[in-house]
């Protein structure tokens, strides 16, 4: 009714003399720098033509906004999106305000496949950041957060020897709790996450923001190593979108 209404009625009263277009792609696993290295070049022409280019950097991500005045506004803008979906793909996650998270939630619903989670040192903020995602019940099966190396051996089943071994923070350790965290609940993927948060706790071999993410399937569990040197919040913050952007690509590749 509001735009049946309101809005035409204030076209009428009020007429835009100029259109204005504007699109926002999201990206993650890149920086500033790096993204605009890659569109500044194939974005020239459309430049001189009146599109407006700008960057707005998150704590891990990075977004592209463009805009442009005119009678050709939507054509420029849709054009410069095709490049820049060229250029940067697969780092763009999402279009305007979608998240990451609400990103997940809808890749794992359409294909009709469910997500546990084992996390120690982010103290269950990706659990947080996908139950804030209307629909996240129906493929989140469970958040586990291990913090103590007794709950990674009862929980998730993380051997003593391991621990000992190898040390709560450690590629083995993050191995063995995604794989303990998919199969205690039977979820088809797993995350795990176990790093030095800070200030305290890190060592010459693993300083401060030092990062194992583990990922588990039927088909495959894998390990990566993230460097965070940030305060604790952030440190958790910029974790978990890294944690999220793994899961993505992987269910991505899959179909």
């Amino acid at each position: 009714m509001f735009n049946d209404t309101v809005v035409s009625l204030l076209h009428r009263v009020l007429p835009i003399e100029r259109e204005y277009v504007c699109r926002t792609l999201r990206t993650v696993g890149i920086g500033e720098s790096q993204v605009a290295d890659k569109i500044a070049g194939p974005l020239r022409d459309a430049l001189a033509r009146g599109l407006d280019l700008g960057y707005c950097a998150h704590v891990g991500a990075v977004d592209v906004r463009l805009a442009a005045h005119g009678s050709q506004a939507t054509q420029l803008v849709r054009a410069a999106e095709s490049v820049v979906r060229k250029q940067l793909n697969p780092n763009i996650f999402a279009a305007d305000d979608e998240t990451l998270e609400a990103v997940i939630v809808q890749l794992l619903t359409a294909r009709k496949k469910t997500l546990a989670l084992a996390e120690s040192c982010t103290g269950g903020a990706i659990a947080h950041r996908l139950t804030n995602v209307p629909g996240a019940s129906a493929v989140l099966l469970a958040g586990l957060v291990t913090y103590s190396n007794d709950a990674k051996r009862r929980f998730l089943g993380v051997r003593a020897e391991t621990l000992a071994t190898h040390g709560a923070v450690s590629e083995v350790v993050a191995r063995e709790m995604a794989e303990g965290a998919r199969r205690a609940t039977g979820a088809d993927y797993a995350l795990s996450v176990t790093g030095v948060a800070g200030p305290d706790g890190g060592s010459e071999a693993k300083p401060v923001g030092t990062v194992f993410l583990g990922f588990a399937s039927a088909d495959e569990n894998v390990v990566f190593k993230h460097f965070n040197p940030f305060d604790r919040e952030t440190f958790k913050s910029v974790t978990g979108t890294q944690a999220l952007e793994i899961l993505r690509l992987k269910v991505m590749s899959t179909g």
